[in-house]
């Protein structure tokens, strides 16, 4: 590469939007290519702006994970999410939205309303294109999103079966600014291995349990210890009441043996070394009116950007993880 070529660095953030359950995580992680977000069939999973760090060459892509914009504003913590979604728009260069191919709706209109509100640049994606069949089909609702507003781009793609997503990164590195880089090229993520262990917690817990339950816990880690090659790792869960505490574990403890060795596979493939998992179960009344709870989730404020700073212990590096 030529010097101009080596001063030509780029690097910017780019929020992936969309209504609850289109598959913004799925495409977040294999774009970062690591598990970082929780994945589940069931909407608002997502609960924080996740950002995760993809380094090609002289580019740099912050993706940020967002939770689904949805209407319902019934509980503090659906408002909080809303407004983490809201305040991931004003803070980033580009936005991808996401729809489900064929299945436009009026939280989608939502969606676009808030994309269009925060005068980023704006690429579309229609997921699930591969359950197309008829490409006629598929032509007319790429014809229909061009008329809701001015996409840079329109990608129909499969955020889970798709092999190559080179041309659709290609594109958004066009739409990165002029920049140093913000992370070293060997950070994953900015947020810590502890809050990602909090998070695969959680991601088995809403895979197992039905109906509300799943929205009724939050995971906290009280002890995250390296010693050697293994993680030691201390999860507590915490539910509102206490006939949910017993659901969670299971006649004779067998769902929380099964939430743990799911999740500890996961943290192992993540942190790339051993782990040993210890969870328990707790009643925390209301905690979703508990102000610093509810403080951890609307996060730290707006995002700052960082001074390339150093790597520092409990911070994941790309090099750690196992496919």
């Amino acid at each position: 590469m030529s010097a101009a070529g080596e001063n030509d660095r780029r690097c910017g953030l780019i929020a992936l939007a969309g209504r609850p359950n289109v598959g913004k995580s799925t495409l977040f992680n294999r774009l970062v290519g690591a598990h970082l977000s929780p994945v589940t069939r069931k909407p608002q999973t997502t609960r924080y702006n996740l950002r995760g760090v993809l380094t090609r060459g002289t580019r740099q892509i912050v993706f940020v994970d967002t939770p689904g914009l949805h209407r319902s504003a019934r509980y503090s913590l659906n408002r909080v999410l809303n407004a983490n979604a809201r305040r991931a728009l004003d803070e980033v260069d580009a936005v991808v939205m996401m729809i489900e191919c064929g299945r436009w709706s009026a939280e989608d209109d939502g969606v676009l309303e808030a994309v269009k509100a925060c005068g980023r640049p704006a690429l579309l994606v229609l997921n699930k294109a591969d359950r197309v069949r008829d490409k006629s089909v598929l032509l007319d609702e790429l014809a229909a999103a061009a008329c809701r507003h001015d996409f840079r781009e329109i990608f129909p793609l499969s955020a889970l079966r798709d092999k190559d997503f080179d041309g659709f990164l290609k594109v958004l590195e066009a739409l990165l600014p002029q920049r140093e880089l913000l992370f070293e090229a060997d950070r994953l993520s900015d947020r810590s291995e502890r809050f990602l262990a909090a998070e695969l917690v959680r991601e088995q817990l809403m895979i197992e349990l039905h109906q509300r339950l799943p929205y009724a816990v939050h995971v906290e880690i009280e002890r995250f210890e390296e010693r050697g090659p293994v993680a030691r790792i201390a999860a507590v869960i915490f539910v509102e009441k206490d006939n949910q505490r017993a659901i969670v574990i299971g006649r004779g403890g067998a769902r929380l043996r099964r939430v743990g060795t799911r999740a500890r596979r996961d943290l192992e493939r993540l942190l790339g070394r051993r782990v040993f998992l210890e969870t328990w179960v707790k009643t925390k009344s209301a905690w979703q009116r508990d102000p610093m709870v509810m403080g951890a989730y609307a996060g730290d404020g707006p995002f700052v950007m960082p001074a390339k700073a150093r790597l520092q212990p409990g911070e994941l590096r790309r090099s750690r993880t196992k496919p």
